[in-house]
């Protein structure tokens, strides 16, 4: 173990006193972990400061922002990257290890790595409907990668080749059903705004997008082998999509709205 390179692990924060202290039992094996909390309101930069992380605020400047500043705490060229709803299993924290043993030799040919998240729905592991395997790029050279700046489901750019490790990470993602509603209209009004550049929305794709959705979730994907759960999960799936959409045309309807009233596009400047 004397080769193993050290590895720092970065989490983002707000207001999970609930489930932060599961992720940071699952990192009793790293060298630093680093919690950047947003303004939380209850006990969480408390409790992850109890369990030995280095703690920072920062006001919330979007999840890629919020990660790279974390990065600029940590100690340590490798990283790994946790949400604060998300469980190492004792199998991937072996592959972790093993994999830092093999950098530490000076052998290791990848500048990240890659593993399958598998995310527990209202008290269950799912296997289907297109929950798993969900793989994710979250071990990673913080000198060979960067995260890509979208406002929502940000990922990493790496500059080199990407290894994959056996073992799942657990996500802890809802709360309960009012947890996964509000979250659908958070992340579909911060889509909205990340594409409200993007060609008008057609009235086809109101009914056809949301609809394909439900079918490849419940049918396609298997979801229907999950039970009640699998029918919500399409159901939710669905009506996000369709949400998207429908903010998203909101907003461009606006933007043309307010191009009109400001006399954008006029031919006569005499309309003005």
């Amino acid at each position: 173990m004397s080769g193993k390179v050290p590895v720092s692990v970065i989490i983002i924060a707000y207001n999970e006193e609930d489930r932060l202290p599961a992720t940071l039992a699952s990192l009793d094996w790293a060298d630093q972990v680093v919690v950047v909390d947003s303004g939380s309101i209850d006990s969480t930069r408390e409790l992850a400061a109890a369990a030995g992380a280095d703690v920072a605020e920062h006001p919330w400047e979007g999840y890629s922002k919020q990660k790279q500043f974390a990065l600029t705490l940590t100690r340590h060229t490798w990283v790994l990257w946790l949400d604060a709803d998300e469980v190492v299993s004792g199998e991937l924290a072996a592959s972790i290890s093993a994999a830092l043993e093999i950098q530490g030799t000076g052998d290791g040919i990848y500048a990240a790595y890659s593993f399958n998240r598998r995310t527990s729905y209202l008290g269950r592991l799912l296997r289907f409907g297109g929950w798993y395997p969900d793989r994710k790029v979250r071990l990673f050279n913080k000198e060979l990668s960067v995260f890509d700046g979208a406002l929502i489901h940000e990922g990493l750019i790496v500059d080199g080749e990407i290894g994959f490790l056996r073992g799942d990470l657990y996500h802890f993602s809802y709360r309960d059903l009012d947890h996964h509603i509000s979250k659908t209209h958070e992340f579909a009004q911060v889509w909205a705004e990340q594409h409200h550049d993007s060609a008008p929305v057609r009235n086809w794709e109101m009914i056809v997008h949301p609809a394909a959705k439900a079918i490849k979730s419940y049918f396609v994907r298997g979801g229907l082998l999950e039970g009640w759960r699998g029918m919500i999960l399409a159901g939710m799936a669905s009506y996000s999509v369709w949400l998207k959409y429908a903010l998203l045309r909101e907003k461009q309807q606006a933007a043309s709205i307010g191009s009109v009233s400001s006399g954008e596009g006029c031919d006569d400047p005499g309309e003005r």
